[in-house]
């Protein structure tokens, strides 16, 4: 399948729950009087191209007023930046849309977002989301410095380098966790199982995350289980996909991925996949279409419903390779978005079993438009419907079967050998 590249505008699923809450308006902001304001903050602070369009009937004089009196009055006024002042002010008019997903993203900030998306930055690894005013973490990412140091899907960042994070918005999280490779971190963290925070400090890395693990493994092999080795012969064998993100990288990666997995099934060697899309935080829509065709041979996969009631289907686009191999699928609370798009149409066309806890809950879809000076603007267009019409925001993907993790740092993994257990019957 051909894919769009990120320059132009395509639809984008993201978990990330971008809220920017700086204070302001901006959009071509104008000015009644650029001269007398020039003349009391001198020229360094007079933005170009104020000219307010035609069609706008909203009075500026507010903004340019406190424009003024932040270079007079202001303390450190030498060090006020007008073009961060204006990026503040447009995260502010957005904002305003009360939508925690509507968001601009200043060239900075649009720069790690691609990095995100593309598998590759430096930091600790961990998506962040915000609920009820918190920063949280998503999910970690697998082996990531995050993740070694015990971070947890549903954490609560309370602190970051000793600084209160109540009322952040994702990006002022991600702008002061994130940093070069060897540096430190210290957060104050929450644990959802937990009454006190726990402080951990955490050694940044470069992050190169593979979209796709797979593997083919005796149940002699798997480490995660341990009921299970009694009860079946050790020679039977196990196939396994787990998705971590729906990305840049990941169509040639799952193709690999799915070639062994079909030479095995054909061959007899496995009964089965488990598809795990646990901590998975979503990513490019037509990524989450073109996998759930892997798996289903007809039908719609997801539905873009936009305010207008106007809506979109996006049906099975290609010949899927594992239309008939059994299959279970593990989702967890740090399942979000694209996971959940696949997830839910595996479900609704009892495709496959699902096994795990509640996913995320994330129905709406964003899509990126490209501004100048490297900036962007990502707007929530649609809301997204499973193939049965039903909306999963805030409420999640519910499994068929649940199983919970008890205890995050078990070598053994209760969900997978469930999963196991259902494919094998």
């Amino acid at each position: 399948m051909k894919r769009l590249p990120f320059s132009n505008i395509r639809n984008i699923v993201l978990v990330f729950c971008i809220v920017l809450l700086s204070g302001g308006i901006g959009y071509r902001l104008g000015q009644k009087d650029p001269g007398a304001l020039r003349q009391a903050i001198g020229s360094r602070s007079v933005p170009q191209n104020t000219q307010t369009p035609s069609t706008v009937r909203a009075d500026f004089s507010l903004f340019w007023d406190v424009w003024g009196r932040m270079f007079r009055y202001f303390y450190d006024a030498k060090n006020l930046d007008p073009q961060k002042m204006l990026y503040g002010a447009i995260s502010g008019m957005v904002a305003a849309g009360d939508d925690p997903y509507t968001s601009f993203l200043p060239p900075q900030e649009n720069k790690e977002f691609k990095e995100d998306i593309g598998g590759s930055f430096q930091g600790i690894g961990a998506q962040l989301g915000l609920k009820e005013g918190r920063v949280i973490i998503v999910a970690p990412l697998k082996g990531s410095p995050a993740e070694k140091m015990g971070v947890r899907p549903s954490d609560i960042i309370l602190e970051v380098n000793g600084e209160e994070t109540y009322g952040w918005s994702v990006d002022q999280a991600v702008g002061k966790i994130r940093g070069k490779k060897g540096t430190t971190v210290t957060l104050s963290i929450l644990h959802d199982t937990d009454t006190k925070p726990t402080e951990i400090t955490i050694v940044r890395d470069e992050i190169i995350v593979p979209s796709v693990d797979s593997w083919i493994k005796s149940i002699s092999d798997i480490t995660e289980l341990s009921g299970l080795h009694t009860t079946l012969p050790l020679t039977t064998y196990i196939g396994y996909i787990a998705l971590s993100r729906f990305g840049d990288r990941t169509q040639d990666e799952w193709d690999s991925a799915v070639s062994e997995i079909v030479s095995a099934y054909k061959a007899g060697t496995i009964p089965g996949l488990v598809f795990d899309l646990r901590n998975n935080p979503g990513g490019y829509l037509d990524m989450a279409v073109s996998i759930a065709s892997e798996f289903i041979k007809s039908g719609t996969i997801v539905t873009q419903q936009s305010s207008d009631g106007t809506k979109d289907p996006y049906s099975v686009n290609r010949l899927g390779k594992l239309t008939d191999i059994p299959l279970v699928v593990l989702i967890n609370k740090g399942s979000a978005s694209a996971a959940e798009i696949v997830a839910g149409a595996l479900k609704d066309y009892k495709r496959a079993k699902i096994v795990g806890e509640t996913s995320f809950g994330k129905g709406s879809v964003q899509t990126p438009q490209e501004l100048t000076g490297g900036a962007s603007l990502h707007v929530t267009t649609a809301e997204w419907l499973t193939p049965n019409g039903s909306w999963i925001h805030k409420k999640g993907i519910t499994p068929d079967v649940e199983v919970k993790m008890e205890d995050y740092e078990a070598t053994k993994d209760a969900q997978l050998e469930k999963a196991i257990e259902l494919l094998l019957q």
